[in-house]
């Protein structure tokens, strides 16, 4: 057994191995012509040379160096097998590339030829202001990547990253984590599948299934990023933020956590779950604090009802907290259409509250239901327990239904104030300057016409359909045998028929005139 022991001084800083570096090459020729090819220099205070440890293996004991191109390491002991061109190294392992990347740990194997430490127990890797702690390293010096397969976690600044599988790519400061992600702020709590970081700019990166928990929202995501330095965000694919009972959805999502901001784009819902409230488009801007939002591109408004939800189109419609707190007021402006069942509508704008649980129609507002159609300046209908209970129509108020393709029914005046139960109307009470033209038949035969003025008048409905006219104060009228009602007497000025305009169903909301 031969036993070389060497006296060089064990050197604790970096500078310091340079130097033993250049000794060694001075003092061993043949170890420096081995550099030349990319063999490992060694010193320590104890070198032994045991051929059972096989053929050039060597044990070195005690303040341990080794250099291998710009890669140094430090240890208490080790073996050196110069013909394979690795070291085992045990106990207080220090590596270290640059100024920057320190590796530290229990158990070192060092290959040679390829430039990979593999490095076991209490590893911990520091680059500037990134910490790696795991008990499975593999360092790939050559190619500047260190991985992780059995869980590690990383602390850069106020982030702390966890995952069972990890890549560190060093020279671009860039973390790639895969399986049972997790990164936990001061602010929240990210979930991820797959999640990319970079340490440089501290903006993650998500390829999974993302969940961001914080005290404020919930956010999912599928693909996206987020820049924690200035708090902004993008989140893709079945993308969607969950806050104070509104949920906002859409093919992507941009979130600024500061401001409370989002922007949704296509196929965007931002849905109430307390008032069974969703807005449909393809592009949203919503301001979580305030609870305002706008949305356009095919907008659409949906108050739901399990028996008869409401289907509400307009070029753009808005969101925000009415005069009373919790209080929603919704506007539509523009080409206002809606469809429900038992009821359908356009006008050029129109606002709901949920004070009064009332929509308000304005611009030339027409309103059907079943055979009627309902007009007037502005019309106001109301809802209770999510049915109709009341519609107001004021000023030139005008309702008109078909007998035929040329006869109609009409009852004109200045305002009208009509009750409804179980979604039908039961009668509508008409107030100053009333008119009528009403067809009166014998079984499906029509036989007459009544034509008469009257101060006030209510009319009566069966299933929706004009049943009896009761005429209050002055009536004056003339009833016409069919043959001989003259047709220039048929209708009243300013008689328009909209149905060409009427839905048909809630798709043809979004088709202005047919």
């Amino acid at each position: 057994m031969l036993h070389l022991t060497f006296s060089y001084r064990y050197l604790k800083n970096k500078e310091k191995l340079f130097s033993a570096a250049f000794l060694l090459a001075l003092s061993f020729p043949s170890v420096f012509a081995q550099a030349q090819v990319k063999k490992i220099d060694i010193t320590s205070d104890f070198i032994e040379f045991d051929a059972s440890l096989g053929s050039g293996a060597k044990r070195l004991l005690g303040n341990v160096v080794f250099l291998h191109e710009d890669v140094y390491m430090t240890c208490d002991s080790a073996y050196y097998f110069s013909d394979e061109n690795l070291v085992d190294a045990y106990s207080n392992v220090h590596l270290w590339q640059g100024d920057t990347l320190d590796l530290y740990g229990d158990f070192l194997k060092y290959e040679g030829e390829n430039k990979i430490a593999k490095v076991r127990k209490n590893v911990l890797l520091i680059d500037k202001e990134t910490r790696l702690t795991t008990d499975y390293i593999d360092h790939n010096f050559g190619d500047d990547i260190a991985y992780y397969l059995g869980g590690g976690k990383i602390v850069n600044g106020e982030n702390n990253l966890e995952s069972m599988i990890g890549y560190y790519y060093t020279k671009e400061k860039l973390l790639f984590f895969k399986d049972s992600v997790k990164v936990t702020n001061p602010d929240y709590t990210i979930y991820s599948d797959t999640l990319k970081y970079n340490t440089q700019t501290e903006i993650s990166y998500f390829l999974g299934p993302t969940d961001i928990i914080s005290e404020e929202n919930y956010i999912y995501c599928e693909n996206g990023w987020y820049d924690t330095q200035r708090d902004i965000s993008q989140f893709n694919k079945n993308a969607w933020l969950e806050s104070k009972g509104s949920v906002l959805k859409g093919d992507s999502i941009y979130y600024e956590r500061e401001t409370g901001m989002g922007k949704a784009f296509v196929n965007v819902e931002l849905i109430d779950t307390v008032k069974d409230v969703v807005l449909r488009g393809n592009y949203a801007l919503y301001y979580e604090k305030s609870e305002y939002a706008m949305i356009t591109d095919r907008a659409l408004m949906i108050q739901i009802d399990k028996g008869d939800s409401l289907f509400i189109h307009a070029d753009t419609l808005f969101s925000m907290t009415d005069t009373v707190p919790d209080k929603r007021l919704i506007k539509a402006f523009y080409k206002v259409k809606f469809y429900r069942d038992d009821i359908q509508g356009k006008c050029d704008s129109m606002v709901y509250s949920e004070i009064d649980s009332a929509f308000r129609f304005f611009g030339e507002p027409v309103i059907w239901s079943d055979e009627n159609q309902m007009t007037s300046e502005f019309i106001e209908l109301y809802i209770k327990n999510k049915q109709l209970h009341r519609i107001e129509m004021i000023n030139s108020a005008f309702i008109i239904s078909q007998e035929d393709t040329v006869k109609f029914n009409q009852i004109k005046g200045r305002n009208m104030t009509g009750y409804i139960k179980n979604n039908e109307i039961q009668n509508i009470k008409v107030d100053g300057n009333s008119q009528s033209i009403y067809y009166g038949k014998e079984g499906e035969e029509i036989i007459g016409v009544n034509k008469t003025l009257s101060s006030n008048l209510i009319i009566r409905f069966v299933k929706n359909e004009i049943d009896q006219i009761i005429y209050l104060t002055n009536p004056n009228g003339t009833y016409y045998p069919i043959a001989k009602f003259p047709e220039t007497e048929s209708r009243f000025p300013n008689f328009v028929w909209y149905e060409d305009y009427r839905p048909q169903n809630k798709s043809e909301v979004f088709i202005w005139k047919k």
